[in-house]
């Protein structure tokens, strides 16, 4: 019986050791950056849009998050310093490349310091309060879960109006 008690205890321990420096409890994305999705207003399925720039209006270095190429999705980093965060939008399309037809998105959010573990670290997760955006190419944005965490899923659906009836083309 003693045996079997001190082999119980060294496969036990041994799993423990295994279990214990797998970082499978973290997930890929060790940052809460919210991800959005663009969908076509009338069909409500994913799109492709072609043409786009995106970018943080008053950014450290004004960088771009996309520049010129077409996009299913985007993630759009928050800053933890502040409360509110403004993306811009603008189309390079040929009708439509006028600074006029830009759309803006701006998020008021609370960035909340979050430990997740030993393994994984801290990190920040938002909570949005509050989105206003421009209507120009946008119908309407949703947000499928205002608790952004770096679960690696889309936070955030951008509409666009895709035909001439809906009053732009993409």
């Amino acid at each position: 019986m003693g045996k079997i008690i001190s082999i119980l205890t060294v496969i036990v321990t041994a799993l423990a050791i295994v279990s214990g420096c797998s970082n499978s409890a973290c997930l890929e994305n060790k940052s809460a950056l919210p991800l959005a999705g663009f969908y076509d207003m009338s069909t409500r399925r994913s799109i492709s849009v072609d043409s786009l720039q995106i970018g943080g209006v008053d950014a450290p270095d004004d960088s771009l998050l996309l520049d010129n190429t077409r996009a299913d999705e985007v993630f759009l980093p928050m800053r933890t310093g502040h409360t509110s965060t403004k993306f811009f939008i603008h189309y390079t399309q040929k009708a439509i490349s006028d600074p006029r037809f830009n759309d803006t998105l701006t998020f008021d959010y609370e960035a909340r310091p979050y430990f997740a573990s030993e393994e994984c670290g801290a990190m920040y997760i938002y909570k949005v309060g509050k989105l206003n955006y421009t209507k120009h190419i946008i119908d309407s944005i949703g947000i499928v879960d205002s608790l952004i965490t770096n679960a690696n899923r889309q936070y955030i659906h951008i509409f666009f109006r895709t035909s001439a009836e809906e009053g732009a083309a993409l």
